[in-house]
């Protein structure tokens, strides 16, 4: 039997959310703000918080309703079968989200304190003990969302954000989250059957997140037990979910079908990024090289060329006319060296981008940490010629 759920995602990578849903077998997947709603089955279910790489929280869903006052929510949470959730010892937490704004909207703690009352009543009903608030560590979090009138309660399944794959370590200023990563690369197209390369990759969390969908690995196989929020269910299924493990383990390549490339300037990026992808076990798959983008070679004939590119907030103030400098070399490499290759570069909104010179194909908005950025997607097209900053 389906259960619905939403998958949390940025509002920038949306589309990439839902096309990794689909691929992955989910119905009815429909994109609202932020979220991408989606039926399973519960073994659906399972492999899918192994398996997505693009979301960061997925909830399901327990109860859908009107909603007009606040009396009417802890109507509407009296009605949640609450004990397919909760065990004896489960600690919990609601959380209230408030889409409506205004002087007569409620806040989000009004509409928690209201989901918690029902809740209560539920367990007064069926003379079981009020399980126990925990702000801190709860093992069954609760969101309430209300917006005109229409309540959502979900429970979060997903439990710890599910971009903490748990391979990156520290060692770089300015990382770009993995979730955000998998979101650039669905985006650019990357599919990987494409020879990949991050010719700045920093920390190396693209060309990890690339070797994921090129290995067709799990990202978030090697999660520690009992961090799944779905795993502090009553009704959770431990046989069930080992021969999902077991599935998603087996199903995995054991080579990647292109290859797979990553450089940065820095020695030290080199080494932190390959710790990091031998902490994602997928180090063996990548060729890490240290040196200037400007200065080495493609490492292929044709692929995708994919980086997060410095800008000003990222790095620190930088000179404009550096900054200039630098956009005219990239177009000029990207030229001179990566005829045949497509490129998605990730910029800052207010970077001088257009001196690379290339007229970008599709310019996407994204939202990295607050950052506003473009993601500009390129085709490089073989003795086409040339000229000038994009107008």
């Amino acid at each position: 039997m389906n259960a619905s759920y939403i998958a949390i995602c940025s509002q920038d990578i949306i589309d990439a959310t839902a096309q990794e849903l689909e691929s992955h077998g989910a119905s009815k997947v429909e994109k609202g703000y932020k979220a991408v709603y989606f039926e399973a089955d519960q073994e659906l279910a399972y492999r899918l918080h192994l398996m997505l790489q693009t979301p960061s929280r997925i909830l399901e869903v327990v109860r859908r309703g009107g909603a007009g006052s606040l009396a009417v929510v802890t109507n509407q949470a009296r009605k949640v079968k609450w004990e397919e959730y909760f065990r004896p010892d489960s600690t919990y937490l609601v959380e209230g989200v408030a889409g409506d704004r205004g002087p007569n909207a409620p806040t989000g703690t009004l509409i928690s304190k209201a989901v918690r009352l029902g809740l209560e009543d539920a367990f007064r009903k069926m003379e079981r003990p009020l399980p126990t608030v925990d702000l801190k560590e709860p093992k069954i979090k609760v969101v309430a969302f209300l917006l005109g009138g229409e309540l959502t309660i979900s429970v979060d399944s997903s439990g710890k954000s599910m971009h903490k794959r748990g391979y990156r370590g520290e060692g770089h200023p300015a990382p770009i989250k993995e979730n955000l990563a998998a979101g650039l690369l669905r985006l650019a197209g990357f599919d990987g059957t494409q020879n990949l390369y991050d010719p700045m990759c920093g920390s190396g969390t693209i060309a990890i997140e690339g070797a994921f969908m090129a290995l067709e690995k799990a990202p978030l196989i090697h999660r520690k037990k009992g961090q799944f929020g779905f795993e502090n269910f009553a009704k959770f299924d431990a046989q069930l979910w080992r021969k999902v493990q077991d599935a998603c383990r087996a199903e995995r390549l054991t080579e990647p079908k292109a290859g797979l490339f990553a450089s940065d300037i820095s020695r030290n990026y080199i080494d932190a990024a390959r710790e990091n992808a031998l902490r994602a076990r997928v180090e063996k798959y990548i060729q890490f090289r240290s040196g200037s983008f400007f200065d080495l070679k493609a490492p292929a004939e044709t692929g995708l060329l994919i980086s997060n590119f410095p800008y000003g907030e990222r790095i620190g103030k930088r000179d404009e006319e550096e900054l200039i400098n630098f956009y005219k070399k990239v177009g000029d490499t990207l030229k001179q060296k990566y005829a045949g290759w497509t490129a998605a570069l990730l910029v800052g909104e207010d970077t001088p981008y257009k001196f690379i010179g290339l007229r970008p194909r599709r310019k996407i908005p994204i939202d990295n940490g607050g950052i506003p950025c473009r993601l500009l997607l390129f085709s490089l097209y073989a003795g086409k010629k040339y000229s000038g900053p994009e107008e």
